[in-house]
Order: structure tokens, then sequence, then C-alpha cells
């Protein structure tokens, strides 16, 4: 990733950490993806910022190249189920097993995907897509 990228990525993410509103960050991580459009991180949270915004099939578009790009980053993964859900696509169980077998011998990933989904569901509590999801990966 380009250092000017790179900036405008972190700035992203403090920004989204701060509160803004995920319709005025979709622009700048869609830039970054532009930039960068190997960097699997910001098509991965371009993604959540799509499902964020009920645009699922967006979001289904950047959580595929994310996931294509690192198939080993369990919110990637997360976000593909929930865009794959919300577009009435079969195969979603592969990919929250996957997800579910990344974060069982991490706790730190664990932890941070489980912040992810608390994080989605404080900005949109009527998220059933994601619940399910959360309910897959944590009710053992």
């Amino acid at each position: 990733m380009s250092k000017a990228a790179e900036t405008l990525f972190n700035e992203g993410v403090e920004r989204y950490q701060a509160g803004e509103a995920a319709e005025t960050l979709i622009p700048v991580f869609k830039e970054i993806c532009d930039r960068s459009p190997k960097n699997s991180a910001a098509w991965t949270s371009l993604a959540w910022l799509y499902l964020l915004e009920s645009k699922p099939k967006s979001a289904y578009k950047a959580a595929l190249k994310a996931v294509k790009l690192n198939p080993d980053d369990p919110q990637a993964r997360v976000n593909f189920a929930a865009a794959m859900l919300e577009t009435n696509r079969k195969g979603v169980r592969e990919h929250v097993d996957r997800a579910q077998t990344l974060i069982m011998g991490f706790a730190e990933l664990r932890e941070e995907v489980k912040a992810n989904f608390a994080d989605g569901l404080s900005r949109k509590p009527d998220w059933q897509h994601l619940k399910q999801i959360e309910k897959w990966l944590f009710e053992l």
C-alpha cells in the first residue's frame, strides 16, 4: 500500500472509530481501494460500510474481493457471509465455519471480531443477519 493510501486508511479508521457515519466514509474507502486494489483490509472495511448502509450488492462485491485477497481474515469472512445472507445467496455456512476456525485458536482475533459485532449492532441495532452470524460463531 502506498504511503498516501496507508495514511488515508488510518485516517478513515480513526474517523469511523470516532463515530463518523458509514455513509460519509464510503467514498474515502472507495478511494483507498482504487489506489491500493490489493489491500484486503480496505476492501473488508468498504464491505462493512456498505453493509451498515444497507447496500448488500456493493457489500457483496467488496467482501468477495477481500476474501479472495486474504482468505484467512475472519472479518472478511463475516462480512462476506452477511452480504451473502442479505443478497439471498447460498454457501453462507462455509464462510461462517471458516471464520470460526480462524478465530478458535487466537483470542486476539476472536476479541476483535466480537468487538466488531458489538460495534455493528450499536450502529445498526436491527441487523438480523449479523445477529445470526454472531450466534453461529459464538454460541457453540
